[in-house]
């Protein structure tokens, strides 16, 4: 992190690397035909590797922690931006989009007007 840094965004910071090896020694996930290694940040399909750039990462691992729940757009925002970056409209829009290109259609979930949630294996 940067100097000076919010105290909040640094709990925050301390809170995600917390929640992300909490009670999962093994950072090795499954998901469908997905292998997920959290602590490499891969993803596999059906043995073959996946490139996700790093917002596309954010993302797909603000799914990964809360599983089956669903996401609103607000949500998804403030896990890729910091507070007071300017975001476009249709930005997590196009990033769902891309995700489910590279990791299948129904891998992300969409209720509409409500928001997304990682879809069942």
């Amino acid at each position: 992190m940067v100097r000076p840094f919010d105290l909040a965004e640094l709990s925050a910071r301390i809170g995600s690397v917390a929640r992300r090896y909490a009670g999962n020694p093994n950072p090795i996930v499954t998901h469908g035909s997905l292998e997920i290694d959290l602590a490499a940040r891969t993803v596999h399909r059906d043995g073959r590797p996946i490139s996700l750039t790093a917002r596309e990462w954010a993302l797909f691992e603000a799914f990964l922690s809360r599983p089956g729940q669903l996401l609103s757009k607000a949500q998804l925002e403030d896990k890729l931006y910091a507070f007071g970056n300017e975001i476009e409209s249709n930005t997590i829009e196009v990033h769902v989009s891309r995700l489910r290109k590279k990791l299948g259609a129904g891998v992300i979930e969409t209720e509409r007007g409500l928001g997304y949630r990682l879809g069942r294996a």
